[in-house]
């Protein structure tokens, strides 16, 4: 039997009446990278909001570990690493402060100078984080989602705005992650990075799922070769 690490069953949510998420369901196996891909306002970042217990949903549960996180965040925090869109930090503190204010919230927490050297921060330890580039920052909120040694961690359109160099660089540190067995929750809008690290899709529109599959799956059901051409006949 699969080792189920999130579930959600009929998820939904409204917004002044207008359906954000529309009854959405799902499982992600332990280990697997799964990606929830659709336009902007499409519902993504609001779906992860009902998992991690940030909204209420209207309707449906969710599930991380087996446990409802809004009634369980104690435990599940411990277990989860999360990097939204909203993701800030004060504007003169350095990076080993970051990693340093991050690591106390844990009981339990990687060295953050071996995260650093993970991924090529070392030598910005004592760097202000506002005067690191587009890609180290992304880096950078990567290893703090770390440091807690999550389980699982959710990745909210983590390479938008990078050039491609950064890019590349963003998804290497990923799919080492990936080959460790970290299970990773990832939005984005780039379909090369999609059909670079998820095992598994979910494609909605509107809030409602549109097609699901693995990446050759998806492409199979479509008139196209490629996953961006289907991507978009899917959300035609």
């Amino acid at each position: 039997m699969e080792n189920i690490c999130i579930e959600a069953v009929n998820l939904y949510k409204s917004f002044k009446g207008r359906k954000v998420v529309d009854n959405l369901s799902f499982r992600i196996p332990k280990g697997t990278v799964f990606g929830l891909l659709g336009h902007n306002g499409a519902g993504k970042s609001t779906t992860i909001d009902m998992i991690l217990g940030i909204k209420k949903p209207d309707d449906g549960e969710a599930k991380v570990f087996g446990m409802d996180v809004r009634k369980n965040r104690k435990e599940c925090f411990e277990r989860i690493g999360v990097q939204l869109q909203s993701s800030s930090y004060q504007g003169s503190i350095k990076v080993k402060e970051a990693c340093e204010e991050r690591a106390t919230l844990y009981k339990e927490a990687y060295d953050y100078k071996d995260l650093l050297k993970q991924f090529g921060l070392s030598k910005l330890e004592n760097s202000l984080v506002n005067k690191l580039s587009g890609g180290e920052k992304q880096r950078l909120s990567v290893a703090l989602t770390l440091i807690g040694k999550p389980e699982v961690i959710f990745l909210d359109e983590l390479t938008t705005g990078l050039d491609v160099a950064s890019r590349r660089k963003v998804w290497k540190n990923l799919i080492d992650l990936k080959k460790k067995g970290l299970t990773i929750f990832l939005t984005t809008h780039y379909m090369e990075e999609a059909e670079k690290l998820c095992d598994f899709i979910l494609l909605i529109k509107e809030g409602k799922e549109v097609a699901r599959g693995s990446v050759s799956e998806l492409i199979k059901n479509s008139p196209y070769d490629n996953l961006e051409e289907a991507y978009l006949w899917y959300m035609e």
